[in-house]
């Protein structure tokens, strides 16, 4: 199956993620885990590749736990990100989540995670099309 570009389904990299999200414990604010991934040097938001046979939720939960040591309560869905990777093109569809129970623990893929608010997150995210998914979470949030 080709895709509008002209990329087959063989060379597109399908992955997953949320926007992970919590009340702060102290005050009851909004906010936003980052991952910082060591190989890249990047903070963004949890995701990954899905697994054969996965489908995409599923996959979004998984990186969550994998990347955050939370577990994650999926809300609404929020924009599809497309783009190059490595020279490859790659969709990434993302939930909005709550964060749930959990404890992070270093990794070799993230080694830090940061929770901060909104707009503090949206400065921190090294992509540009990941600070547009901190939108889409508020609006997905007000909405609720």
């Amino acid at each position: 199956m080709s895709h509008p570009d002209g990329t087959s389904e063989e060379t597109l990299v399908r992955a997953a993620g949320c926007v992970l999200w919590r009340r702060a414990p102290f005050d009851g604010e909004l906010e936003v885990c980052l991952v910082h991934r060591p190989k890249y040097d990047d903070w963004s938001h949890p995701k990954g590749k899905l697994k054969h046979g996965e489908d995409w939720l599923a996959c979004a939960v998984r990186e969550v736990a994998e990347e955050t040591g939370h577990t994650a309560h999926p809300g609404p869905r929020l924009p599809t990100a497309h783009y190059l990777a490595q020279g490859r093109p790659k969709e990434v569809r993302y939930w909005a989540a709550e964060a749930g129970a959990g404890r992070f623990t270093p990794n070799d893929e993230v080694d830090r995670v940061l929770w901060l608010p909104p707009a503090t997150a949206r400065a921190r995210l090294t992509e540009p099309r990941d600070r547009a998914l901190v939108d889409a979470l508020l609006t997905a949030l007000h909405r609720a």
